[in-house]
């Protein structure tokens, strides 16, 4: 039997993909990216309004997103923007929803 496709000699290559997925592994986080790609950059308290949920509630979706690496800070003076950190994410997102294009 041919086992080459499944080379388990470095699993380590596999870590960082199997982090970004569990990271989007959330309706929340999903909608949170999505929405990122159509408005291109959002703060916490926009988010909260759009999603109607505590803005504690929506942080804490924002950080595990930002510790993955999907998603980055922009400070505008007082104010702190989100924006999309993984270009990866751009192309991902249009499959999982079966669209060609988030940005609308």
């Amino acid at each position: 039997m041919n086992t080459e496709a499944f080379d388990s000699t470095n699993l380590k290559l596999f870590d960082e993909p199997a982090n970004l997925l569990k990271a989007l592994s959330h309706p929340i986080r999903l909608c949170i990216v999505r929405g990122l790609m159509r408005k291109k950059k959002c703060n916490v308290s926009y988010m909260q309004e759009c999603l109607d949920l505590p803005q504690s509630t929506v942080s804490q979706h924002l950080q595990k997103l930002r510790s993955a690496g999907i998603v980055a800070t922009e400070r505008n003076g007082l104010e702190v923007n989100y924006v999309l950190a993984d270009q990866r994410i751009e192309q991902m997102i249009p499959i999982l929803f079966g669209e060609e294009d988030c940005e609308s």
